[in-house]
């Protein structure tokens, strides 16, 4: 749930529609650096959807690292603050204000993720933040549907630039007016010399890439945990199913008379021990779901930035919990259920 959590905000911060534009072999978009000129080329491009306002749906954007207060801990901690054009808000309509307005033009004027607001100090309407020497408004509050962009400070790309000295864009996001033309856009940004230095990438796709060291190496982790754990609870099988065999020695004895072969008496506690732990699988998923209402923080590897998540219980999830519960009955079971069909009739008849 952890890592499906990290995978979903980020990918949800993408859209299918949306096309990103870096420097070839850039990982992210802190390393990578696009010119003014092949910025204002992919605007011409017949492929660019057009807004209701005439213009190319196009945002050129800076992102860089600034370091900010924490409320509880006062610890400091990285946060990621994105210049962006105004056409960005149509771009990403999963960004909706809760409170205050949008920056204006040509102004230190910043809006800030509700996940920002509520973590880290000063992040009020109508307080400053200093970063990069420079006092920043903050005039707006938003929300993201939970994904990453929740994490960050936006501001206009044109006042961010020569304020942390980049002459050069990170990246930018376009619009394609059908995503079944991307193939072609990115065939003939390749063959144009002027803007062979940049790559497309579907900006999902982008999102997708950046969430897999991260949920990677929290799988890994929960893994080995979880294996851990897991012999714990087999050996909790164990002993309770040997329990229960002794328990029964008697009534193992009366079906043994009455016909029931030594298999039939292996499978009937192997399918109790198997039951048991799926009806535990299940309380499990049940109380791991209220989990989903906590949302807790963690590091973007590609950005080095803090990212707010929560906890995502998904149907695969789900599934591979149930499956591992049923293998840890299975193996807990099994040597329980060899004793119990290999009891002698008369032995277990004359138990008390």
């Amino acid at each position: 749930m952890m890592a499906h959590g990290v995978e979903e905000a980020m990918v949800e911060s993408g859209s299918d529609d949306n096309v990103i534009a870096l420097r070839k072999s850039a990982t992210s978009e802190l390393v990578s650096q696009v010119g003014r000129d092949a910025a204002n080329i992919l605007k011409t491009h017949p492929e660019v959807a057009i807004g209701a306002d005439g213009k190319p749906l196009v945002t050129t954007e800076v992102v860089v690292v600034i370091n900010l207060f924490k409320k509880v801990s006062n610890d400091m901690s990285n946060v990621s603050v994105r210049g962006i054009s105004r056409e960005a808000l149509q771009l990403r309509p999963q960004v909706k204000f809760v409170e205050g307005r949008l920056f204006q033009n040509g102004t230190h004027e910043i809006i800030i993720g509700s996940s920002v607001a509520k973590r880290f100090k000063g992040c009020d309407i109508g307080s400053d933040i200093l970063f990069m020497g420079d006092q920043w408004k903050i005039v707006g509050i938003f929300d993201a549907d939970g994904n990453a962009f929740e994490s960050e400070i936006w501001s206009d790309v044109e006042q961010l630039m020569p304020a942390v000295g980049r002459p050069l864009f990170s990246s930018v996001t376009l619009r394609i007016m059908n995503t079944d033309q991307f193939d072609a856009l990115k065939d003939r940004i390749q063959k144009d010399p002027r803007t062979q230095s940049i790559e497309l990438k579907r900006e999902r796709q982008f999102y997708k890439d950046q969430s897999q060291a991260m949920s990677g190496f929290i799988t890994i982790l929960g893994t080995i945990v979880t294996i851990i754990f897991s012999i714990g609870a087999i050996i909790g099988a164990v002993i309770t199913m040997y329990a229960a065999v002794s328990n029964r020695t008697r009534e193992i004895g009366t079906l043994r008379s009455l016909g029931f072969q030594r298999r039939s008496i292996l499978t009937a506690f192997l399918i109790e021990s198997i039951m048991l732990s799926f009806l535990g699988g299940l309380v499990g998923i049940t109380l791991a779901s209220f989990m989903s209402f906590v949302r807790l923080s963690t590091v973007n590897f590609g950005t080095f930035s803090e990212l707010a998540f929560g906890f995502e219980l998904s149907p695969t999830v789900v599934i591979s919990t149930l499956v591992f519960a049923v293998v840890m009955g299975f193996f807990g079971g099994f040597l329980p259920a060899v004793r119990a069909a290999r009891l002698n009739i008369v032995n277990a008849l004359r138990s008390s």
